[in-house]
């Protein structure tokens, strides 16, 4: 791979009252080329991940990023969308460019304003992630259709609460001491593990606990080649970006298996040429928790129904064997879903670079990146490395 992060931005997710879609866009834009050393002369290319699907009365949003500096005008901007792994399409875009040489510096941005939205309209948006012929009455939305996940996962390999409760509070208390993220409590594992009118179910065996948030929030990355990043303040590179989509429909294929998930894993690790013991930390996709728990076995990390055994023991906690979402993860974070892909390569290139805070994996050199479209869809893989 040639492409690098040389600088990038990252908005505080939640609800953000006093913001509009257009001003989290252009204000991360400014900051990330800010971080980079980088004008808005030498951009070449602009890429926005922004899924919308009704979020926005604004569906054409590619240019709003022009509005960070009038400078940007007549750059080549365009949207890209892919469910939930929209943010991970934008960035693989911006590699893809400059690996055809088609360009050398490339601005990707990742934005969402959803808590706007009615909350009727807001399942109603996400549930547009899912094959609506199969699932499109599926009662809670998407939550109802991975609280379907779940129970067919339970009924295969027994009740699982008690590793998705331990999932639930590995991520909120990581989520703490991470200044971007939008629920910053450290539940324990009593709170997420019982039902309380604080923590009711949702939808099958999950509870508000095992769902990740409705978000506002942004994130920007400045991508370059390696040649010009190698004369910047700091190089993050691309050991590897993969992307594998699977059919849409969950009846075409073993939903608990997460294949494309597992395949994309494959190729990324392949390419990079490592394992995942050369890993220091991954940053993985837990829209809701049972995800994260399929997403270990999906990645070769536990056999096919023993991925609760790693969450029971701390295998994936922060000082664990391989610290899985340092970061907090959705749960905690929040799940902006045009963000969400460029947050994760943002917060992995600052535990890269020792720029983490709070959230520091201790030595990170290596770190792995799993973001998904609907139910693993769209599945991304990078592995990043720091160069510089």
């Amino acid at each position: 791979m040639t492409a690098c992060i040389v600088g990038w931005a990252h908005s505080r997710f939640g609800k953000l009252e006093d913001e509009t879609l257009e001003g989290l866009i252009t204000k991360v834009a400014a900051e990330a080329l800010d971080h980079a050393g980088i004008g808005p002369d030498d951009v070449d290319e602009i890429v926005l991940g922004h899924f919308n699907a009704g979020f926005s009365p604004q569906d054409f949003t590619a240019s709003l990023v022009l509005q960070a500096d009038d400078r940007l005008r007549f750059k080549p901007a365009t949207r890209v969308e892919n469910a939930c792994a929209t943010g991970s399409a934008a960035v693989r875009q911006g590699i893809r460019a400059i690996d055809a040489n088609a360009a050398r510096v490339v601005l990707v941005v990742g934005a969402e304003q959803m808590t706007t939205t009615p909350g009727p309209e807001i399942g109603k948006n996400l549930l547009k992630a899912s094959y609506l012929p199969e699932d499109g009455e599926t009662p809670a939305g998407f939550a109802g259709v991975f609280g379907k996940i779940a129970q067919a996962y339970f009924q295969r390999y027994g009740d699982q609460s008690d590793a998705l409760a331990m999932i639930a509070a590995k991520n909120h208390k990581n989520g703490v001491d991470n200044p971007y993220a939008q629920m910053r409590k450290d539940f324990g594992y009593e709170f997420c593990r019982q039902e309380s009118e604080k923590n009711p179910f949702v939808a099958g065996p999950l509870k508000r606990t095992d769902c990740s948030l409705v978000s506002d929030g942004a994130a920007a990355l400045v991508l370059t080649d390696t040649a010009t990043a190698l004369r910047m303040r700091r190089a993050v590179t691309f050991r590897a970006n993969e992307h594998v989509q699977d059919f849409l429909p969950m009846s075409k294929r073993d939903i608990l298996a997460f294949e494309g998930c597992e395949r994309a894993w494959e190729q990324a690790l392949k390419k990079a040429g490592v394992t995942l013991d050369d890993l220091s930390f991954v940053e993985t996709h837990d829209c809701f928790t049972i995800a994260e728990l399929i997403e270990y076995e999906a990645m070769g990390l536990a056999k096919p129904g023993e991925g609760a055994k790693l969450a029971l023991d701390g295998a994936t906690a922060k000082d664990g064997r391989l610290p899985v979402n340092p970061s907090g993860g959705l749960k905690a974070k929040g799940h902006p879903i045009g963000a969400t892909g460029v947050s994760m390569h943002v917060l992995t290139a600052m535990q890269l670079t020792g720029e983490a805070g709070g959230i520091q994996v201790p030595g990170a050199k290596l770190g792995g990146i799993f973001n998904m479209g609907g139910a693993a869809v769209a599945n991304y893989v990078s592995i990043l490395d720091r160069i510089r």
